[in-house]
């Protein structure tokens, strides 16, 4: 897929998935972040993701849906993320199977902290929206 502009064009899975290899919100080779899924908590409440007033920063949860978040190889990945600043796609799922592209993001922090609301230990990672081209 090539995602030089962004659009309000709807995806299926199938689209997604020529990019997004797996079925979990990051996926990664070799700690090596390659893109993201999210559904900003509207389907999947254990993972809530949140986007800024401004469009231009999301706090991305990490993985793992019970308990503590600890260190996986997802999660590994995302920090490596935050020093190579090299740029992932993010792909948003609005129902099953309609999916929209919401442009490239790098991962610029992290944090491991207590969520009262989730009671328990949750990665939150800072992304903000990296220009289309650099």
């Amino acid at each position: 897929m090539n995602y030089t502009e962004l659009s309000n064009e709807l995806l299926s899975w199938a689209e997604v998935n020529q990019t997004h290899r797996v079925r979990t919100g990051i996926y990664h080779r070799n700690d090596h972040l390659l893109s993201l899924l999210t559904d900003f908590g509207r389907i999947n409440p254990c993972y809530p993701d949140r986007a800024t007033d401004d469009g231009n920063r999301i706090l991305y949860t990490g993985e793992g849906r019970r308990g503590d978040q600890g260190l996986t190889p997802g999660n590994r990945a995302m920090l490596r993320a935050i020093e190579t600043q090299h740029r992932v796609p993010l792909f948003n799922k609005l129902a099953a199977g309609r999916w929209q592209h919401t442009g490239f993001w790098r991962v610029t922090d992290a944090e491991h902290r207590f969520d009262a609301s989730e009671n328990r230990m949750l990665w939150r990672f800072t992304l903000e929206r990296a220009p289309l081209a650099d």
